[in-house]
């Protein structure tokens, strides 16, 4: 009986992890959800399939490292993210995580090599599009800002704080600020 067992044992534990990825029904739904809170939730959903990387020990650093950033631990939570993004460097929800530490810590630089990272895993992760939004406008780089905020509400057209940026770099751009 093990012996019949075993080609298929071994298949099994070779088989590469899949990651979890939101589908492209998930991201068509919140293109075109008609209010706020529908979208709200579409995107509760597609950020859950972003925690997923595939390999139950990621998942388990990553939830260790959410635990740490909880408690005020940064340093701790930025070495679990090191950890994570060494097992799964495709994995865009951690390089999403490290870069809101570095942001927190206004390290911009890091910040935004953690954000392409994401965005290189995953082009359609509107919260890194948001987060590069914020680094380049602290930088000074307001109209690739609001290109970085006009990409993320392409994705997720209700996302309020793109949309209040976009709204507010626009109005300045026009020379209408208040």
């Amino acid at each position: 009986m093990i012996k019949q067992l075993l080609p298929a044992l071994l298949l099994f534990a070779l088989a590469p992890l899949a990651q979890a990825f939101p589908s492209d029904q998930m991201f068509e739904k919140l293109k075109t959800a008609e209010d706020e809170a529908i979208a709200a939730d579409v995107a509760d959903d597609i950020w859950a399939s972003w925690l997923e990387s595939g390999s139950p020990s990621a998942d388990l650093v990553m939830r260790r490292a959410a635990e740490a950033l909880a408690y005020g631990e940064t340093e701790l939570a930025r070495d679990l993210l090191d950890r994570v993004i060494l097992m799964r460097p495709d994995f865009a929800e951690a390089w999403h995580r490290r870069a809101g530490i570095f942001l927190s810590e206004e390290n911009y630089s890091e910040a935004l090599r953690d954000l392409n990272q994401a965005l290189e895993a995953e082009p359609r992760h509107f919260g890194a599009w948001l987060g590069l939004g914020f680094v380049l406008e602290q930088l000074g780089g307001e109209a690739e800002a609001l290109d970085s905020y006009r990409e993320a509400l392409k994705i997720y057209p209700l996302m309020p704080q793109a949309k209040a940026a976009e709204a507010r770099l626009t109005l300045k751009a026009e020379g209408l600020e208040l």
